[in-house]
């Protein structure tokens, strides 16, 4: 059993950017990822962390207190080291300045979604942590800027998740590949689990919110409809799979192939996901295995943010089944 640390030291010569201060912040994230996972798993029994917040994060939706609970156990966890500049977060409208010397000094940011899939947590369904990390592009030894977290997906030095469920698992990259590490609560250690993990090139599952597809552009609407022929000969109807959180559908994905999609809708012309949050990362680790992460349009990783919370539709999956998605809204424009 190789452990995650003994592999990430075993990998530094091979990934150059997973060496020091890298390293120490996946040291941090490892760290509150069994923090989460071990409230997570109790959630039910501690009402302090069950239910609704009281309040609304800057999207205008309804925090969970685990929202609140897992933003500030990663703020801390990162606050704690001396390799991050500066962190942000789905769940607060601006970014956070380390401002101490130490930080200062540190070379990296990081974004996080400390709890996707929230909503889920009260009918202990799984959900996820997603975190992005960039290297600053304003001087060392200065306080952040928004500029510092306003980078193109392609500008990553890493990024994973976090998925809690029937177990914990670790997914992550740092351009040199996909490995998982599967949590093992017994001896507290995330234990290398899937080596080398690969996006199959076409898939037979199709993950999208049926529910909002009247909102959608005729080109999703018929690809859905594609997905859903009954034609045996040329393997269909796919099998339709939605779980409500990025994460978990991602990750079922990710091993089995098949194509995740959020797109603009008449309630949400410019999507719902948050580009930097949760589109980058997952386009980032999609794009490592051989899959494929678009808007419909371009490549994930290509776009620039104007905004911190800036929004984006999302197509991510096998790359096969994200270029059929692609003919069929270039053939019907809205």
């Amino acid at each position: 059993m190789k452990s995650l640390g003994e592999f990430i030291v075993e990998k530094q010569a091979e990934y150059p950017h997973a060496r020091g201060n890298l390293s120490g912040i996946l040291a941090a994230i490892r760290l509150a990822a069994k923090v989460i996972n071990r409230d997570i798993n109790r959630a039910g029994l501690v009402n302090e962390i069950l239910g609704d917040a009281g309040a609304e994060n800057v999207q205008g939706e309804q925090q969970k207190k685990l929202d609140v609970f897992a933003h500030k156990t990663i703020s801390a966890a990162f606050f704690a080291r001396d390799d991050v500049a500066g962190f942000a977060s789905e769940e607060e409208e601006n970014f956070i300045a380390f401002d101490s010397e130490k930080n200062r000094n540190a070379k990296y940011i990081v974004l996080t979604d400390p709890l996707d899939g929230s909503s889920n947590i009260d009918v202990n369904v799984s959900v996820g942590t997603i975190f992005s990390i960039y290297r600053r592009v304003t001087p060392v030894g200065t306080p952040v800027t928004l500029e510092d977290f306003l980078q193109p997906g392609s500008a990553q030095v890493a990024a994973g998740y976090v998925v809690y469920g029937s177990s914990t698992m670790l997914v992550y990259t740092t351009g040199n590949g996909v490995n998982g590490f599967t949590y093992d609560p017994a001896i507290g250690v995330f234990a290398l689990s899937h080596e080398n993990i690969r996006l199959p090139d076409d898939g037979t599952i199709y993950s999208v919110n049926e529910g909002q597809y009247l909102k959608f552009p005729l080109g999703v609407k018929k690809y859905i409809k594609y997905c859903q022929d009954d034609l045996p000969s040329e393997g269909r109807p796919l099998t339709s799979r939605y779980i409500g959180s990025l994460v978990s559908d991602f990750h079922r994905n990710l091993l089995k192939g098949g194509i995740y999609m959020y797109p603009q809708g008449s309630n949400y012309p410019n999507g719902k996901l948050r580009l930097l949050y949760e589109c980058n990362p997952m386009a980032f680790l999609a794009e490592q295995a051989g899959g494929m992460a678009t808007d419909g349009k371009r490549r994930i990783l290509d776009i620039q943010p104007t905004k911190l919370h800036e929004r984006s539709p999302f197509f991510v999956g096998s790359r096969k089944m994200v270029e059929k998605v692609h003919e069929f809204i270039e053939k019907n424009p809205d």
